[in-house]
């Protein structure tokens, strides 16, 4: 069984910067294609950025695009996405999740076989 956890979240003010990580264990990453999600209060999920199995392709909501970078460590199990000028709609609960399937997608709940606790990023002056 495959247990996600992500880390990194936290209170940044407008322009600033956080680093997310989604480590996993119970079996290893090298098969799965990740995404990462994001909730706010009153709004659906939706997808932020993912990354295939083999790390070669990414994919990024247009919201996001030259902001956020996914990288993946498939030795350390980890897969990391790193915020950068960070506003106040990027607030919200985020969650990695994990496909078995080389390709990834922004699609959400139905496309991942498993899903993190999520760790809260609030953007606020």
């Amino acid at each position: 069984q495959l247990q996600l956890v992500e880390s990194g979240g936290g209170l940044v003010q407008p322009g600033g910067s956080l680093r997310l990580s989604c480590t996993a264990s119970g079996l290893t990453l090298d098969y799965y294609a990740i995404g990462w999600f994001r909730q706010a209060p009153g709004k659906e999920r939706e997808g932020v950025s993912c990354i295939s199995s083999g790390g070669g392709r990414t994919k990024y909501a247009d919201s996001v695009k030259g902001r956020f970078t996914i990288s993946r460590d498939n030795p350390k199990n980890m897969v990391v996405l790193q915020m950068n000028s960070l506003k106040p709609e990027d607030t919200g609960v985020y969650f990695c999740a994990a496909r078995k399937f080389s390709e990834c997608t922004l699609r959400g709940k139905y496309e991942y076989d498993y899903w993190g606790q999520g760790t809260q990023v609030t953007v606020s002056s």
